[in-house]
């Protein structure tokens, strides 16, 4: 683990290569749309755009989507598989995560996290600063489970979904595709595609804007 490209100067950004460092790679460096107009994320250069990764994807022993927004990280990580990219997968030091459960590529989990037994992570995934994942959940593509949210056994989640901060999903809940549940929120029904759920008990509010 030598070079680590990262996609999206971001405060999200700036945990991932914590994170990244933390678990042995050498050396960590961003890639954004913003530049030239920003040259550094905190403690790390920023070096080009998304073009310029595209063009120098050779040089680089992983590359990952450091991107908070899930449709967009999620379109970003497709982009990248199909141009051939080294898909990383970080796992902060400090995370628990089971032997038997199983991340995607590009998927992120930050210190303090837990991830259980036969529980499954797909691409493009970030299971947040102590979050939880019970046994034998599913996460689909792009998912985001923010810092303390906790989701009990067998929850699933779908494709794009985010999970907001300190949020609760009870047991076999099912949480549909672009859903965004609100912070706080308590999950005790499953929720349709495309809701926006609140408070507690969560309930819809309006479409998020994804």
């Amino acid at each position: 683990m030598k070079r680590l490209a990262l996609l999206g100067a971001s405060g999200h950004g700036k945990v991932v290569a914590d994170a990244a460092l933390a678990m042995g790679w050498r050396e960590v460096v961003f890639f954004d749309d913003a530049w030239p107009r920003i040259e550094l994320n905190g403690h790390w250069p920023v070096v080009g755009d998304t073009a310029a990764l595209m063009a120098r994807l050779g040089e680089f022993d992983g590359v990952l989507v450091a991107i908070g927004n899930c449709a967009v990280r999620w379109q970003k990580h497709q982009a990248l598989q199909a141009a051939g990219a080294r898909l990383a997968t970080v796992v902060h030091p400090s995370a628990c995560v089971s032997p038997y459960a199983r991340l995607g590529a590009g998927t992120v989990v930050m210190a303090g996290a837990v991830v259980n037994v036969d529980a499954v992570v797909g691409e493009a995934g970030i299971i947040n600063t102590s979050a939880t994942v019970d046994h034998d959940c599913r996460l689909a593509h792009g998912a985001h489970v923010s810092p303390g949210a906790h989701l009990s056994g067998n929850v699933q989640v779908g494709v794009c979904s985010w999970v907001g901060v300190g949020a609760s999903v009870r047991q076999g809940m099912s949480i549909g595709a672009g859903v965004m549940v609100g912070a706080g929120a308590v999950v005790v029904k499953s929720v349709a595609d495309g809701l926006m759920v609140v408070g507690c008990p969560a309930a819809p509010r309006s479409s998020p804007s994804m």
